[in-house]
């Protein structure tokens, strides 16, 4: 059985309700370095129990969290999806990709843009 977007989320989420990167580590089979680079965080950021919990660091695993969940259903696995996040281009943000703009900050401009084609409107 292939897992669903909720399940993604409950699978990386501690139960303290934040997103844990040791978590995210396993479901997306990287390095904690690859995390950190991939998210836009420094490697404290994804390494330091202190910093880990900080509301800009969860906020960051949050929402890649978020998009890769999002993707999930027609990328086909977690690893597809967030082969997405990390490559492919979005002609609509001058072939940015979803990880380019999450390091901009624009994260919600990637979730906004993920809404649209799944009410199946044009990118």
């Amino acid at each position: 059985m292939s897992m669903t977007p909720v399940s993604f989320l409950a699978e990386v989420m501690g139960q303290d309700g934040k997103i844990e990167p040791g978590l995210l580590i396993l479901e997306l089979r990287i390095t904690r370095t690859e995390l950190a680079t991939a998210f836009g965080l420094s490697r404290d950021a994804v390494s330091k129990t202190s910093r880990i919990g900080a509301r800009a660091t969860q906020a960051r695993l949050r929402d890649v969290s978020e998009i890769i969940a999002r993707v999930l259903p027609w990328a086909g696995s977690v690893p597809q999806a967030f082969a997405w996040y990390r490559a492919q281009p979005i002609p609509s943000f001058g072939d940015q990709t979803p990880e380019d703009l999450v390091k901009e900050g624009r994260a919600e401009a990637v979730k906004a843009y993920l809404s649209r084609i799944a009410i199946g409107g044009y990118a």
